[in-house]
């Protein structure tokens, strides 16, 4: 499934090859799941009330009370966006109720 490339990655690209490589190789997802048919639906929720989860230690937050050192972190230290850390199906609650947490 490897594509030939004419130029060079950029620093922004090879930095988000490493945390994909990285995030496959936690998983330990293989070959064929990538080249698998991808699901039509995405998958239900586990928990309605997590607002937050960490992508790599599966860390949740529910967005009550003050805000968990595994969140400012993941901000603050290891780089990821907010949008990164919700999971994909609270994206459309957010904008509902304009993108307030209280945290």
């Amino acid at each position: 499934m490897q594509a030939t490339r004419s130029k060079p990655l950029s620093a922004e690209q090879r930095a988000a090859l490493a945390r994909i490589e990285g995030l496959v190789e936690y998983w330990r997802i293989t070959t064929e799941e990538l080249e698998g048919v991808l699901p039509t639906s995405p998958p239900a929720r586990l928990n309605p009330g997590i607002k937050y989860r960490h992508p790599v230690t599966g860390d949740t937050w529910d967005g009550q009370g003050a805000q968990p050192d595994w969140l400012r972190r993941a901000l603050l230290q290891e780089g990821y966006l907010v949008s990164e850390l919700r999971p994909a199906d609270t994206s459309a609650d957010d904008r509902r109720d304009g993108g307030c947490t209280g945290g």
